[in-house]
């Protein structure tokens, strides 16, 4: 008996650090506005698999099956088509509208530190704002998330539209463009050599991917540079950089979002500005969390391409956040905190009185069973970082009073119940 490879489970310190950043996250999307939603793990597989979803390489990482009708479905790869398909079904929506969504979701695709084959992501979108204000506020969101969860982070940031403007100037054509886009993506996996091998595979003229070459020669490109050297002034995705920038400046977020003119993130649907996450150390490669603007699948789901549904997303990664802080499993292993009682002798109701006035006072408590001998009681709570132990037996009850021992700083004292809620409460 063994867990399927890319699947596992969380229990224990393990499970109390991924619940503490799943709190964090759905107390900051609440506080930004943001309305609980819970989507469909099956769909059908005509809408996974639509040309207007995630693309042919997430196609192929995507669960199918088929229900005993005969009827071909598919698990969810992710929480963003499965939104769209409630925002087409429930016109009566209205605009704008802030979702949240913590759910699990499938891929079956290669494993490895941060990539598991199911996983839970973070998600929070808006539909109904065309401007940059919404993807200004998802950033802030994302920076008050990491600065809480204490990680420093660096947000790459890009326009899907503007880099098309660089590559029309090129010579690629408008059909092409996506595509070169995906493989431009890939710059820092598999290298400005590798690029090239995979563009010369492409429909494009000797002269386009020489252009292509020297635009990646670039040292760090700036927005500035670009603009000028590809006579892009005036044009909409140019206009679209400017007016974000200009946001993300304003609100003090310029050290963190970083303009990175090669990202377009690997999902098709996207068509304005892309994002994503990363330890600003560099020691985790994976992305933290990352989204864009996807403003023509909700119409394009509903037949309707006159109509945008204008809308911008962010997803966490949980399982890469996790990873990274697993890293730092000893800082974590550091932080005490809850109540263990144990009833010694005959004096279990003493224990579980104490508990319930601890518990309505907010204190997550646990009441040992009694049962084992003292030190090695005392040694488990050490182990699971319990801050404060409480004894309660023959002598103390005697006195009306409960024997307080605060692991973290070895010291022990005789309180009150009332006394006991209120150290343990600090």
């Amino acid at each position: 008996m063994q867990n399927i490879k890319g699947t596992y489970d969380y229990f224990g310190r393990e499970q109390a650090i991924r619940q503490k950043v799943r709190t964090t996250l759905q107390e900051l999307f609440e506080l930004y506005g943001f309305e609980p939603m819970d989507t469909t793990l099956l769909n059908e597989l005509e809408l996974l698999t639509s040309k207007y979803a995630g693309g042919d390489e997430i196609l192929r990482e995507m669960y199918q099956l088929a229900d005993q009708g005969g009827r071909r479905l598919g698990l969810r790869y992710d929480l963003t088509i499965p939104f769209a398909k409630v925002i087409a079904l429930n016109p009566g929506i209205e605009f704008p509208y802030r979702r949240y969504e913590i759910g699990k979701v499938f891929r079956d695709g290669p494993v490895k530190k941060g990539r598991l084959r199911e996983f839970l992501q973070c998600d929070a979108d808006v539909v109904g704002i065309a401007g940059p204000q919404a993807e200004a506020e998802l950033m802030q969101l994302a920076a008050e998330a990491f600065r809480r969860l204490a990680i420093p982070v660096v947000l790459k940031w890009n326009n899907r539209r503007f880099l098309g403007e660089i590559l029309g100037a090129v010579g690629v054509t408008e059909q092409e463009q996506l595509s070169v886009m995906l493989t431009l993506d890939k710059l820092a996996k598999i290298g400005s050599g590798g690029v090239l091998a995979e563009l010369t595979d492409k429909q494009l003229t000797a002269q386009t991917v020489t252009l292509i070459s020297e635009l990646m020669e670039l040292k760090n490109p700036g927005f500035k540079e670009l603009v000028e050297r590809y006579k892009l002034e005036g044009l909409p995705g140019t206009l679209e950089v400017q007016a974000l920038q200009q946001l993300i400046d304003a609100v003090g977020l310029a050290d963190m979002c970083v303009f990175d003119p090669f990202l377009s993130r690997g999902l098709s649907f996207y068509t304005g500005t892309v994002y994503e996450i990363f330890d600003a150390s560099g020691s985790y490669p994976s992305s933290l969390g990352g989204g864009g603007r996807y403003d023509a699948i909700i119409g394009k789901l509903v037949g309707r391409d006159d109509i945008e549904y204008p809308t911008v997303g962010i997803s966490f990664g949980m399982e890469s956040i996790m990873a990274l802080l697993g890293e730092r499993r000893e800082q974590a292993a550091a932080e005490r905190s809850g109540v263990l009682i144990i009833p010694i002798g005959g004096y279990l109701p003493q224990a579980l009185v104490a508990a319930a006035a601890l518990r309505a006072a907010g204190i997550r408590t646990t009441v040992d069973t009694g049962t084992r001998k003292l030190k090695k009681t005392l040694a488990a709570a050490s182990a699971k970082g319990i801050r404060y132990v409480i004894m309660v037996g023959e002598s103390e009850a005697a006195e009306g009073k409960l024997r307080l021992k605060d692991m973290e700083l070895g010291s022990e004292q005789l309180v009150t119940l009332e006394a006991a809620v209120r150290l343990t409460s600090q």
